[in-house]
């Protein structure tokens, strides 16, 4: 039961790492030019002011929003670890620790889970 309920949060977790990265790349390889990245840029920042939640509610879907904020609350332990100014180092970096901790750590758990039980 354990290890069910934490391949299910780690699964989850990641899932919702990795889309909204994607999402976040996909947007910015389709900026052409440089005032709408300056526009992106400012949606797409690290735990967002709630200035900026708003501009960034009204650009995106409803969809993509709650994905986005579900990152925003999985990635926030690890947003202050770069104070890079390049918007690449400041998603990637969060996802990337959040990808290891919550696919590598929490299946890691898992496995002790089980043994520890027995």
């Amino acid at each position: 039961m354990i290890k069910r309920v934490l391949f299910l949060a780690s699964t989850l977790c990641t899932v919702i790492v990795v889309v909204s990265f994607a999402l976040f790349a996909v947007e910015e390889a389709n900026a052409s030019s440089t005032t709408q990245k300056d526009k992106i840029e400012a949606f797409d920042t690290t735990n967002p002011t709630p200035q900026e939640e708003k501009a960034r509610a009204k650009k995106h879907t409803k969809v993509r929003e709650v994905i986005d904020d579900a990152n925003d609350a999985l990635t926030s332990p690890f947003d202050g670890i770069t104070n890079s100014s390049n918007i690449w180092v400041q998603r990637g970096v969060p996802a990337l620790l959040a990808f290891l901790l919550y696919f590598v750590v929490l299946r890691v758990l898992a496995g002790y889970a089980v043994k520890l039980r027995v």
